[in-house]
């Protein structure tokens, strides 16, 4: 008899003043897609659990409470990855501090990306190396769990087929994903759940 996959991310009465609350259980290597008009809460949504936004609720990553992390460790373990991603240098490698750099080299070609990309200036990226590259800041943090959103959205056919395959490897390692997505297709072949956020709220799609 097969087993239940083990619980990464618990959520429970997670809400604020401006949506939910929500429920919600995400197993190890679980994708859990979100899509939805644009206002309708979707980001709000993975800034409450990322705890970047007020909220009130629980939220547990692998049975612990997320009140006992430091707000820094939760953020490095449970990492929202922006639709639009702040660079606050002018070069690209000081976003990748210390052996981040190593390991942002080693991953992206991965999702097409020369890594000389990775010594030049931000200003000399297109909207689509930014977004890859964004991604791959949060990859080299190999976190447990990671809360994208649109992490697809400035990207051609391809270069859309390259991240959904490391997100594949990624799933298949354990980690659990809350995908936002504008793309039903991409909702249904890479989420294992897909839900649809209305009146800021999650109901199964």
């Amino acid at each position: 008899m097969s087993q239940t996959p083990a619980v990464r991310l618990r959520i429970a009465g997670l809400r604020s003043a401006l949506a939910g609350p929500f429920d919600l259980v995400v197993a190890l290597g679980e994708c859990v897609a979100i899509t939805g008009p644009s206002g309708s809460g979707k980001s709000l949504f993975l800034r409450m659990v990322a705890d970047l936004d007020p909220n009130q609720g629980e939220v547990m990553l692998d049975g612990r409470d997320r009140r006992t992390f430091p707000a820094p460790d939760w953020r490095r373990q449970v990492v929202y990855n922006a639709a639009e991603t702040g660079w606050w240098d002018d070069l690209v490698a000081p976003h990748f501090p210390g052996p981040a750099l190593a390991q942002a080299r080693a991953i992206t070609p991965s999702l097409g990306l020369d890594p000389a990309l990775l010594d030049g200036p931000v200003l000399r990226l297109s909207t689509g190396e930014r977004a890859r590259l964004a991604l791959i800041r949060t990859l080299v943090l190999d976190p447990p769990v990671l809360l994208l959103d649109e992490p697809t959205g400035a990207l051609d056919q391809a270069s859309t087929g390259l991240v959904e395959a490391v997100l594949r490897q990624r799933l298949s390692a354990g980690t659990a994903i809350l995908l936002v997505t504008h793309s039903v297709e991409q909702a249904q072949h890479l989420g294992h759940r897909h839900y649809r956020m209305a009146d800021r709220r999650l109901v199964p799609a």
